[in-house]
């Protein structure tokens, strides 16, 4: 009788297991508090990163509010110093604009390291990186 072997454990941008990034508000891309992906995960929920006010007003002007409150689906809304799972793609493009948040490097999801290069990451970091 053959086993299937386990899945391998979720690994951040170090390349060691990942770390939860919040519980409150409860984030990630399957709300279980950290940035864990998959295939249902087209916008790349990876980035754990602690919002800002610059960051909070520039994804609102982009059409994505997060800062608004939203009961209907039990989300508070977020206001600065909060940690959320951002996509990848939108952390980079507040970075190209000089509004990127700070990140958790232990907190963010390898799969980042598709579409933004761990020197960029390590800029922005809260933690060391090693």
């Amino acid at each position: 009788m053959s086993q299937t072997p386990s899945p391998k454990p979720a690994q951040n941008v170090l390349g060691q297991r990942l770390d939860f990034c919040c519980s409150s508000p409860r984030t990630g891309f399957y709300r279980d508090g950290f940035c864990n992906t998959g295939p249902q995960d087209f916008g790349n929920h990876t980035v754990c990163a602690q919002v800002t006010e610059e960051f909070l007003a520039y994804t609102k002007q982009l059409g994505n509010d997060l800062s608004t409150p939203v009961p209907a689906y039990q989300f508070p809304g977020l206001k600065p110093g909060d940690r959320w799972c951002l996509c990848a793609s939108r952390w980079q493009e507040a970075m190209s604009a000089g509004v990127a948040p700070p990140i958790v490097l232990a907190a963010t999801h390898e799969r980042v390291l598709e579409t933004i290069p761990l020197e960029i990451l390590q800029e922005y970091a809260l933690d060391s990186g090693t």
